[in-house]
């Protein structure tokens, strides 16, 4: 970087000198786009190897997010995909190479939080989760044309074109298919639960996303007493926690009935004290001057009642009230290294405190809201968070609360003990917040139900390396857990659920179809038309301008006459018109014909011409040029006037209101060519931008006085009546039960690893029916054959793959798999924008070439599952050692080259020798590759 003067000498600009890319990238930008020219790509999808295919490689892409740029994980990620497909592609294989983008999720929602200066759901609620939602849409895909150039850069074939996104509405109504398919197999569940919670991101996690985040972090542990309260002795039973904030929640306490338990006598800060505890763990004292004065079984202790360390919850009404504050027998409880053999029970804050308070009537009762902060009946404590994340800034500890209780303990006298303990702790590995246990409602896959199934078809997957599907992902699956796959949040996609408020009956939904005959249906059919032929359709020119006089013509006239003879069978009880000339007269034309009353017509201005500005009373052509010329036509105007994107949404405006307006008419509506096509537009729920909507298309654009039905359902969709399945919109539909009752939806969202696992059918917008490519229950195009990610993914991507591929159809939906390890900093650390530890992607490809490395990722142990301290030098040296070589030896060989022909049959012996290893390299090639 040089600093220069220019003119003055206070004038000083900083000038970045230009990189001059090497000759070795320049020949592969050269590459790449002789590629793009002559569609190489495709042709090889069509050709492979030069001749139609032998049969179909399938590969299954996991989506990345375009919320950022690539970095060295996806550029080794995406090297692996693309040197396998390329090899059987080589051996005359189609291999479909579709790219996806992963658009759902909390890391998206908390982007979209810090952009917006949100701290927590209630914020959120009051921005709006629309407007929220919306921020979300227009973020996910900002990055998404910069992948689109490095990918191909980086040597990558993949279709980016055709691509998936999981917030399509398509991709939704499969995840939606998957779900319901699984409801119907009995392997979706509602309970209730003792989960992980994020209290910042207020949802819950699923198992597999806990075991992402666990940290060591120093704690406190206190040892309490809890006074029983028919001792003779006066004794109070220790019992021993790591987690003091749950105690203002303490509802019983465990012993083990076949445990031996001690009554001593201990002097503790001066206060001599009698206090039981198992005989043990006496160590617990903290003291060898004690008295023991009696033993007796945990039996002994099962049932006896004791003062709770706060009062809180005995001011609260809670059912079951009769079963709290007593001691209960447990099989979990442990004589250890730490304790006391007894244990206190904060059901609402423990698995097992859960299951056990559940079994005898315990009330299970929460005293910590879903942000994480005492609510407001705990006075001492209230609104505080009970575990935060450190911040060093605002002073902020994940012990603070913790203090504060044993503070409080200590001032009450029912301190017996504090110690300063190292443990591991799970925290959100979105953000670093510390998790809290709590019993909530969910939604679950039964996943324990299928487990043998799915050891026995992970067992048939070939991974590389093999140590990874047998023990990190095999042990995984042996102990799988119930997969909690709703999450309490807003930019995901929707639960099909939908619950009866009387009998709580639950509905599933599986597709749009039958979600859309379940809305209310008001009996309505419509028919559109466009105008007779009129003066400036028969001169060619466009007009617009309501005030300026455009009469139908004379075959205008003949035209509607015609399609009268048509409309006379359809049963017409209302028309409703643009306010034109050339529509008004259509209109009272055919209201004549089928004999209807004057008041039968209605003139509307929401479906009158689309205006065109400047362009108005100009030909036709001049128009198409316009619309031909717009990169994102459906949404330009000409100056003065409005877009096709505009026409479509007052045509929305127009259809919803007239079809709730109305019941059991039979209504045509008669307008004009383009605000029919967007009136079609709106009962598909289409996107514009990403529909071939060619102004004259044949098929699409309307002639005059053409008639055609015009079938309608409302649909869940946004502003610009896209289908859009996104909350609040999918909220606000209005949905009933056979016996009229409105449902209520069940408002959480999808996991969004459950979204990435239903990617093979997502991506093929597959709702069960047998499709040409794409077949899972013949097999076609499932499984995979080849599938790669990270090492990170077989308790993410590659686990919900396989859970509903063997769900929904018995097998695993991958046959082989290659897992990469981490790419790291030069120094071993983890490469971090921040610190500026790691070379710029592109600058590498610049300086070394994308071949080399491309080379030095597979060739080193990453792609074993190894770890890589990635080197920029170790690139350059590649460089220089092989693609250098292999440089030099083609030009060697240019420069010395003759006229002799080539002769296989050459008996040299350097010919031989080079022919010999060519095969050594054939074979090698082969029998490695051909496992994939």
């Amino acid at each position: 970087m040089n600093s220069k003067m220019h003119g003055r000498e206070n004038d000083l600009v900083e000038v970045v000198d230009q990189k001059e890319k090497s000759a070795v990238a320049l020949r592969e930008e050269a590459m790449q786009a002789f590629w793009e020219e002559h569609d190489i790509f495709n042709k090889s999808l069509a050709a492979p190897a030069g001749n139609e295919p032998v049969g179909e490689f399938v590969f299954y892409d996991g989506p990345p997010f375009a919320t950022g740029l690539p970095h060295y994980g996806h550029i080794l990620a995406s090297t692996i995909k693309d040197a396998v497909p390329r090899y059987w592609t080589m051996r005359g294989y189609r291999v479909r190479r579709k790219w996806g983008w992963d658009c759902h999720g909390l890391p998206l929602e908390n982007l979209i939080e810090k952009k917006l200066g949100l701290s927590n759901k209630r914020d959120i609620e009051d921005y709006g989760i629309k407007n929220f939602n919306e921020a979300a849409r227009d973020a996910v895909m900002e990055y998404a044309d910069d992948w689109s150039k490095i990918i191909p850069r980086m040597g990558r074939w993949a279709d980016m074109e055709d691509d998936y996104k999981t917030m399509d509405a398509s991709y939704t109504e499969s995840v939606w298919w998957v779900f319901n398919r699984l409801y119907e197999k009995g392997l979706v569940y509602e309970g209730f639960k003792s989960m992980h919670l994020c209290p910042r991101c207020g949802t819950t996690l699923s198992n597999f996303e806990v075991n992402q985040g666990y940290k060591d972090i120093k704690d406190i542990a206190v040892t309490v007493p809890l006074p029983l309260v028919d001792d003779p002795d006066g004794a109070a039973l220790l019992v021993w926690t790591t987690t003091p904030w749950t105690l203002p929640g303490n509802l019983a306490a465990a012993v083990h009935e076949e445990y031996t338990y001690a009554k001593v006598r201990v002097t503790i800060d001066e206060a001599e004290q009698v206090v039981i505890l198992a005989k043990e763990r006496l160590a617990q004292l903290g003291t060898d001057e004690y008295e023991i004065i009696g033993e007796m079984s945990g039996a002994d202790l099962v049932g006896q009642s004791y003062e709770p360390p706060f009062p809180y919850l005995q001011d609260q009404e809670l059912d079951g009230k009769e079963n709290a504050w007593k001691v209960y027998h447990a099989d979990y409880v442990e004589i250890g290294e730490e304790g006391t053999g007894a244990v206190h029970l904060a059901p609402a804050y423990g698995d097992d405190d859960l299951v056990l308070a559940q079994k005898h009537g315990v009330p299970i009762f929460h005293h910590v809201d879903y942000e994480g902060k005492f609510k407001s009946f705990v006075t001492e404590f209230a609104g505080q968070l009970v575990k935060p994340k450190d911040d060093d800034e605002a002073g902020v500890s994940h012990l603070d609360a913790d203090i504060e209780i044993v503070k409080a303990l200590k001032a009450k006298g029912r301190l017996f003990k504090k110690e300063n303990i190292t443990h591991s702790y799970p925290h959100c590995w979105r953000d670093g917040t510390p998790l809290l246990n709590y019993a909530t409602t969910s939604w679950f896959v039964n996943v324990p139900k299928i487990k043998d199934e799915l050891v026995a078809e992970n067992n048939n997957v070939n991974w590389v390396p093999d140590h990874v599907g047998e023990n990190r992902f095999g042990k995984w699956l042996e102990g799988a857990r119930d997969w909690a796959v709703s999450r309490q949040r807003y930019w995901g996609a929707p639960l099909p659920i939908w619950r009866h408020p009387e009998t709580e009956d639950i509905t599933v939904f599986g597709n749009l179809a039958d979600l859309t005959a379940a809305t209310r249906q008001s009996g309505n059919t419509f028919y559109t038309m466009r105008h007779g032929e009129s003066e400036s359709n028969a001169n060619d020119v466009v007009q617009t301008d309501i005030n300026t006089t455009n009469p139908v013509t004379d075959t205008g006239r003949e035209q509607i006459a015609a399609a009268v003879t048509e409309l006379k069978e359809k049963g017409i009880t209302r028309i409703i018109a643009s306010p034109f000339e050339r529509t008004k007269t259509t209109a009272e034309l055919v209201r004549e014909a089928l004999g209807l009353s004057e008041d039968a017509v209605i003139y509307d201005d929401r479906i009158g011409e689309i205006q065109l500005g400047e362009l108005d009373g100009k030909p036709n052509a001049e128009y198409q040029k316009f619309v031909q010329e717009q990169a994102g036509w459906c949404n330009c105007a000409p100056e003065g006037g409005e877009s096709w994107g505009a026409v479509r949404n007052r045509m929305g405006d127009f259809l919803y209101d007239v079809n709730a307006q109305y019941e059991n008419e039979t209504i045509l509506i008669v307008s004009h060519n383009s605000p029919l096509r967007m009136l079609a537009a709106v009962t598909h729920g289409s996107i514009l931008a990403e529909t071939d909507f060619d102004h004259d298309t044949e098929g699409m654009r309307y002639q005059n006085a053409e008639v055609r039905a015009l079938p309608f359902t409302p649909l869940p969709h946004n502003d610009n009546y896209e289908l859009d399945f996104h909350r609040p919109y999918i909220d606000d539909y209005e949905v009933f039960a056979a016996d009229g009752t409105q449902l209520e939806r069940v408002p959480d969202v999808f996991d969004c690893w459950f979204e990435s696992g239903s990617m093979p059918y997502g991506q093929r917008h597959y709702l069960g029916e047998g499709q040409d490519e794409f077949d899972p229950e013949q097999g076609v195009a499932f499984p995979a054959n080849f599938i790669a990610e990270g090492l990170d993914q077989t308790r993410g991507w590659f686990y919900s793959l396989i859970v509903l591929g063997t769900a929904l159809f018995g097998k695993s939906p991958y046959q082989n798999v290659i897992v990469n390890g981490l790419v790291l900093a030069e120094d071993g650390k983890k490469m971090s924008k921040s610190l500026q530890n790691y070379p710029d992607p592109m600058d590498v490809a610049d300086s070394s070439g994308v071949d080399a490395m491309r080379f030095y990722l597979l060739s080193s142990p990453i792609v074993r599952g190894e770890d890589l301290n990635f080197s920029e030098k170790g690139v350059l040296e590649l460089q220089r050692k092989n693609i250098g070589r292999l440089h030099n030896v083609l030009a060697m060989y240019e420069e010395y080259q003759t006229d002799v022909a080539a002769d296989s049959g050459s008996t040299q012996v350097l010919d031989t020798w080079i022919i010999a290893r060519i095969n050594q390299l054939v074979a090698e090639c082969t029998d490695g590759f051909e496992k994939y």
